[in-house]
This record gives structure tokens, sequence and C-alpha cells, in this order.
């Protein structure tokens, strides 16, 4: 396990003497290394400023705990498992991924490591098949962090006969008798989730940490989209990049829009645009044509005609019809 480098603080003595207990806070903080893990997670996610922030406090009172234990001060272990609310495509299972690293980084988890699980991962479909799938999870995940994705599908209060109850109780046994070993974090739409903790107070009584994930504005997509195409060498010419604008605007007010998820998708369609166009055009072409996306290859689609991007004919599947268990993180 990962534990702290103790040269910033000074040797331990009895609380009545605190000229002997001196802790450089500074120096500590520049030896956990804690800066270059948030940053890393300022570089992978545009926006999320409220999150991010969150974040950085929980790390800070990571951080002091450690040191408190330190100077012989007695500390509890903080309650570490979570909620993340919001949309899909806000960035939640990046954002898990980070604070797993967090975790081990400051000694609070032994390997630090993301098991993403759903409903299919841990219930059964019949007597006796939710306990060993369930129990495969957790000692999967032991030593780590637990993302629980649509965690609200666990329980289905309309269905007697339902055996995500079995799957909820074992959870919920784990998170208290092994917190010193897992960590739990529950993701889904917010009010969805706001539903699940109000039948299930099992949960809200060890989820000290509710995080809210904000939707993306157009500037932020925007930018999330040039990153992605930069990632794949590609580039917005300027009107392309004024026409995905526009295309933005369009698609964030249909049914479904999965922020960065569905830029994602954006991107892959016009990357077939583009390069339908150019082998339709035929001749020899160079590096600045193969990198370009041009503003027919963006406004070709679908969103422009009222349509859904993606959409080839009746019954064609796109990501407007979500299957359950595929939402983006």
């Amino acid at each position: 396990m990962h534990k702290l480098n103790t040269d910033s603080i000074a040797d331990a003595a009895p609380i009545g003497e605190p000229e002997k207990s001196l802790v450089d806070i500074g120096a500590a903080h520049r030896d956990s290394n804690l800066d270059a893990i948030l940053d890393e997670l300022d570089r992978e996610l545009v926006g999320l400023q409220p999150v991010k922030a969150y974040i950085r406090r929980l790390a800070s009172l990571l951080l002091v705990t450690r040191l408190r234990e330190k100077v012989g001060l007695s500390t509890e272990r903080p309650t570490l498992h979570m909620s993340f609310t919001g949309h899909p495509g806000t960035g939640k299972t990046t954002v898990a991924m980070r604070m797993a690293k967090i975790l081990h980084h400051l000694g609070y988890l032994r390997r630090g490591h993301l098991v993403v699980a759903t409903r299919d991962d841990l219930v059964g479909q019949y007597v006796g098949h939710t306990a060993p799938k369930t129990k495969e999870i957790l000692k999967k995940a032991m030593g780590g962090v637990l993302f629980i994705d649509e965690a609200y599908y666990l329980y289905r209060p309309e269905n007697e006969r339902d055996y995500g109850q079995e799957a909820v109780e074992m959870l919920l046994q784990a998170m208290e008798n092994q917190r010193e070993d897992l960590v739990v974090i529950l993701a889904g739409y917010q009010d969805r989730m706001a539903t699940f903790f109000q039948y299930n107070p099992g949960f809200r009584s060890r989820v000290a940490h509710h995080i809210g994930f904000p939707d993306y504005t157009l500037e932020e997509l925007t930018t999330i989209a040039e990153l992605m195409l930069r990632e794949q060498n590609y580039s917005f010419d300027n009107e392309a990049r004024q026409a995905f604008v526009e295309y933005l605007e369009l698609r964030t007010e249909q049914p479904q829009f999965a922020n960065a998820r569905s830029v994602r998708n954006a991107i892959d369609r016009m990357k077939l645009r583009q390069a339908s166009r150019l082998v339709n055009e035929g001749g020899c072409i160079g590096k600045e044509q193969l990198v370009r996306i041009a503003a027919v290859d963006v406004r070709q689609s679908r969103v422009f005609q009222g349509g859904l991007d993606g959409e080839v004919g009746a019954g064609t599947a796109s990501e407007t019809q979500p299957v359950r268990g595929q939402e983006e993180r």
C-alpha cells in the first residue's frame, strides 16, 4: 500500500506539546503528488468545474486525515462511498477512475483499480444465481472502487419476484463490513437515483458524497469535439466549426442527447461523410485534405432536416435508442 512521505512531519508527541508535533502541510502536499493527479483530471475532462472543485476538497480532507494520524490524533476513516448523478456522457466513469487513483495514492485503497458493473453483472435470473454473481463482482473490486452504473435498476419494487433485492442486501453488507477495503460509487440519472435512495435508505446512510455532473455547454461540447478530432489527426475548417455549433444547437434539443458520447458519435459520422466525399471526388489529394472536416461533412446530418443523426431507415438503431446498461458514463 502506498504511504505518504513522512519527512515533512515532525516526530509525534503528546497533544499537550504541540511544538513537537508540527506538520509542514505544504511539503506534505507536494510529497503526495496530488496536484499531478488532479491536473491530469483537468486535462482529460473539459468543464465540470463543480465536480473538480469537490474532488480537490475531498483530496485535501484525505491528506489532512493522514497527517492527523501521523501526529497521534484519533481520526475515524472518512466515509468514502459516493453517488455520481447526471446525464450520460458527462465523465462519471473518468472521474471514478481518477478517484480510485487518488484513494490508492493516499493509502486508502490497497490496489486502486476500478470495476464497472451494471444490474446484469450482479443480479441472477433464477433462484440461487444472484449471490454467486454478486460475490464474484465484489471479489474483483476488493482493494479498489466498484462503480455501479444505472444503480436504480437493482431495485424493482413493482416486481415481487425480482432477485435484485438480494444483490442490494449483499452490497449494503459489503459497504459496511468491507469499507476499509472497498469504495462503492453508485451512478445514474439524478431523479431516478433520488427515488432509488428513497426506497433504499440503507444506501443513503452509507453514501457520504453526492456529486452532480452538469451537462456540458455548447462551447464546452465544441471544445470536446475539437480535442477528439485533434487526437485522431482531423480538424474543422472555419465553416465546419460554425456548422458544428449549429448542429449542436439542434441536436441538444432532441431526445436522448448524451453529451460527450453524442459528440463522439457525430464525429464518427462526419468522418464517414468526409471519406465518402474524398473518394467520390477522386484525383490526387494531400495531407491537408485528409485532415480537414469540411462544412458539407457536417451539414449532411439529418439533424439539419429535423431528423435523428445516424438514422438510416425505419427501425434502424441509433444513439437515440439506448439499451439499458449501455449508457455512456
